[in-house]
């Protein structure tokens, strides 16, 4: 169901529409957590280590889907807001089409040098083979993983937020349950996780974009849609690039982490693979959230409702912050308890590493969520530049800590104190540019001269 986000409460709306966004990242995640659950239960720790090995090539996949879902999501919410409804579907054609040649482009460039990649963030020879034949089955499913994170942000961008969390937790739970049984029924190992994933992703994709076919037509326009528009493709393009890079240099910044990590051993490697599961879940719910405050803020912008995008950062503050308290707690006071599942031994080094990053991490949550909802509204806006700005701040800092801090204490340690000092300095920054960019816009509205 479709629904404008430019009328009522901000703190209402922002709960109503968000709760059911951070119920779908939660069943998103299951997805990665459940092949990691698996390879650590059912096949060894080495297992373990390869999916999280590979999971770092991986995000480089997620981050262009993650730009074509915010581009054409921003885009068509402000496009709705202002009830520009042909140019809306115009828009989301124009999408469809794009991702279509950039998925190609990318499962090329992913077979050809998939294994060089592995290799160049110094994959263990005894993970290597494992590693790579995880990712060479997702990439198969890169299609998947576009068109139904791109049906995601139209969903999102029309206000509907219920149906997404829907396909997701149908199909979340499915993976778990096949991925059971392909490891420990037909004992086809890593190849079992990755073929779960597979065809779980794509149901849920296919289903997904039938859905916003029907959704789409059921809004009536005068005239005759434009499939493709070159000016549209350009709009989409200013919202999507700077959301790719961002996306595209975190990945490049954690797979020189991951390279990092891996000169200390097999057993850190799997106690990170573990931890950095339950920690991207909390970081994909609170970007899923900031997506989320994104589509609220521009069908805002395209409504010229100002003032609400103002009060919708206050909103979606305390709306994280209450997401913050449980899993702050949770991960600090009881983090070796959420790796039990993962571990096949639950003692020893891989089982240390992942509960010490945990706890590191785990009070910086208040922080970096706000940073979130920050750059939500800066991307609804469109001021990507700022929103660069911030994330690129964070990312060298973390790269070049990350390694140095590494070499100074010894150990892994290390590497895991570069994230709350990055993330402290990027927030301010977020914080300081939302602030003065609302400022802005509101002059522009009246006419003040700055």
């Amino acid at each position: 169901m479709n629904k404008d986000l430019t009328v009522g409460r901000p703190e209402s709306v922002l709960w109503r529409f968000c709760l059911p966004l951070f119920g779908s990242v939660i069943f998103q995640q299951l997805y990665n957590i459940a092949d990691s659950f698996v390879a650590g239960q059912f096949i060894g720790e080495n297992a373990l280590a390869a999916v999280g090995n590979s999971y770092e090539i991986t995000l480089i996949f997620i981050a262009f889907a993650f730009g074509c879902n915010i581009g054409c999501s921003v885009i068509v919410s402000q496009l709705f807001g202002a009830k520009k409804y042909s140019e809306m579907k115009t828009a989301v054609w124009t999408t469809l089409i794009a991702s279509a040649v950039l998925v190609a482009v990318l499962m090329l460039v992913g077979f050809l040098l998939g294994e060089r990649l592995l290799a160049l963030i110094d994959t263990p020879d005894e993970l290597m083979r494992d590693s790579l034949t995880y990712l060479n089955i997702y990439i198969l499913g890169v299609p998947f993983l576009f068109f139904y994170n791109i049906a995601t942000g139209i969903f999102s961008a029309l206000g509907d937020s219920r149906t997404p969390f829907i396909f997701l937790a149908i199909s979340s739970v499915s993976n778990i349950a096949v991925d059971i049984l392909f490891v420990k029924t037909f004992e086809m190992g890593v190849n079992g996780v990755a073929w779960a994933t597979f065809i779980c992703q794509g149901v849920s994709a296919v289903l997904a974009i039938i859905v916003v076919f029907r959704r789409l037509t059921a809004v009536r326009t005068e005239g005759k849609v434009r499939v493709f528009s070159g000016s549209m493709l350009g709009k989409i393009a200013v919202i999507a690039i700077p959301s790719i890079l961002q996306q595209s240099f975190i990945s490049v910044g954690n797979i020189i982490i991951q390279s990092v990590i891996n000169g200390f051993g097999a057993s850190v490697i799997a106690g990170y693979a573990a931890a950095v599961k339950l920690n991207n879940l909390v970081i994909t719910s609170f970007t899923t959230l900031g997506n989320g405050i994104s589509n609220y803020t521009a069908q805002n912008l395209g409504a010229g409702k100002i003032d609400r995008i103002g009060q919708g950062l206050k909103a979606g503050i305390k709306l994280i912050w209450g997401l913050c308290i449980p899993f702050a707690v949770l991960y600090f006071f009881f983090g070796r308890y959420g790796m039990y599942p993962f571990m096949e031994n639950r003692t020893g080094l891989a089982l240390d590493t992942g509960v010490t990053y945990l706890r590191i991490l785990a009070p910086f949550y208040f922080v970096v969520s706000a940073k979130l909802v920050a750059d939500g509204i800066l991307r609804g806006t469109g001021m990507m530049g700022r929103f660069m700005t911030s994330t690129f701040t964070d990312l060298i800092l973390r790269v070049v800590l990350a390694i140095v801090l590494s070499r100074v204490i010894g150990s892994a340690t290390g590497i895991w104190l570069a994230w709350p000092i990055g993330w402290t300095i990027a927030t301010v920054m977020s914080l300081l540019f939302c602030v003065n960019g609302i400022k802005k816009l509101k002059r522009e509205k009246t006419g003040r001269i700055e």
